[in-house]
This record gives structure tokens, C-alpha cells and sequence, in this order.
């Protein structure tokens, strides 16, 4: 029920400014009237939308959702402006994960860099055996053992719109055909230099995988029409 809404919300077919009655929810959506109190508490949790007595459920502006939140990401993904958002998470990450790496090359300890290794090692096979699916996990579990190494809460907690970002290139076919197996390697690159303490070319070699992924998101967009 609430993603059924949250869908209509982000693909506009519920705006900014438009109030609807506890009524009206369940008669669009043909549910109880405890559903759809529920589903609005729900809702209010992610601040897309506010209800007040003998006002009703008012739709906020995009700009006051919680954007961080993980199903606000996919139902935006899964809206006509999905485009939009996979240039934010891309530039989001390339902000934020080299400051990260940094972070972690100097506080990461021996149980940290193994774990770093052993996910970009996965990440190898999987590209070489040509496995998406065993890419996109292993390439999320590196980028949330790396945010989490920084000590930083705040980059910590973003390792869910990484997982986003990097399900949606899966599920939306924003993957080549033939995968940058030079690219894979640089999360071999990440590890070496957690490992050995280099802050400086560990932030590098990050900020060389997350710019190359969004580049390459926009080559593939570019490409496609039903995506731009």
C-alpha cells in the first residue's frame, strides 16, 4: 500500500499541494480505512506528505522528502524520473567515498582489510565469469565494509543508497555488456592502499571507480530515450 502510493507520488500523479481526504485513500486504493491510516503514518515517517484533522493528507514538495531513505530511492528510480535520480546517487557518491577511503586508510584494522580484499577478490570472479548478479553483491558489500571503516556514522549509514544505486544499474540494464574488468580491479587497488595506510591513493583509486561508474551511467543513458 504505501509503495503503491509513494509510486504515484513520485511519478506525479500526486502533487506537491494536492490534499486528499482519508477517504479518498481508500477509495483510490480500494483499502480498509485502517490500511490506509497506517500507510499515512508510514508515509508521514518519510515526509512526503503531512496530515492534519479537518485538513486531510497534504502531498509535500520532493525537496522536503527524506531522500535518503532506500524505498524513496526505488520509487523514484521507478518513476519517469529516474534519470534525475540516478545522476544524484552517482553524484552523491562521488562526493562522499574517497573522503571515506581516506578516512579508512587510517583507521581500518586488520579484520577491516581483509574484509576489503576478500569482497574485491568476489567482485574479480564475478566480473570475469561474466555474473551480475555476483557483481552487484560483492560490489555492495565492499562500499559498505568501506563507508563503515571511515568511523564516520554519517558515511556509514549512506551504504544503502550505494546498494541502491548500484541494484538499480542491475535492474534498469545500466550495466555494459562486457564489464570493466580494469575498473574491478581498482577495488584491489582500494583495499592495497586501506591496507597499507595510504590515505591519498586510497581516496584516488575510489574516486577513479565512483567517476568512472558515472560516466558510464550517462553514456547508457544518453543511449536510451525511455531512461532520459
Amino acid at each position: 500500500m504505501v509503495d503503491r502510493i509513494g509510486g504515484s507520488l513520485a511519478a506525479g500523479e500526486l502533487r506537491a499541494g494536492d490534499v486528499l481526504r482519508l477517504e479518498d485513500v481508500q477509495e483510490r486504493y480500494a483499502v480498509s480505512r485502517t490500511v490506509a491510516r497506517e500507510a499515512v503514518r508510514v508515509l508521514e515517517s518519510k515526509r512526503v506528505v503531512t496530515s492534519r484533522p479537518r485538513i486531510g493528507v497534504t502531498v509535500r514538495p520532493m525537496s522536503a522528502w527524506n531522500l535518503y531513505d532506500p524505498q524513496v530511492i526505488r520509487w523514484r528510480l521507478a518513476s519517469p524520473g529516474r534519470a534525475a535520480q540516478l545522476r544524484e546517487l552517482a553524484e552523491l557518491r562521488a562526493a562522499v567515498e574517497p573522503a571515506a577511503a581516506a578516512l579508512a586508510a587510517g583507521l581500518a584494522g586488520q579484520g577491516v582489510r581483509q574484509e576489503l580484499i576478500a569482497h574485491a577478490q568476489a567482485l574479480t570472479s564475478a566480473a570475469r565469469d561474466g555474473d551480475s548478479e555476483g557483481l552487484v553483491a560483492a560490489d555492495a558489500a565492499f562500499h559498505r565494509v568501506l563507508l563503515a571503516a571511515s568511523g564516520n556514522g554519517m558515511f556509514a549509514q549512506l551504504a544503502e543508497v550505494t546498494e541502491e544505486l548500484l541494484k538499480a544499474r542491475r535492474d534498469l540494464l545500466l550495466l555494459p555488456e562486457r564489464l570493466d574488468t580494469a575498473a574491478v580491479r581498482r577495488h584491489l587497488d582500494v583495499a592495497e592502499a586501506v591496507a597499507a595506510g595510504r590515505r591519498a591513493e586510497a581516496a584516488e583509486a575510489v574516486r577513479s571507480i565512483v567517476e568512472s561508474a558515472r560516466d558510464e551511467v550517462e553514456r547508457l543513458l544518453d543511449g536510451d530515450a525511455t531512461l532520459a
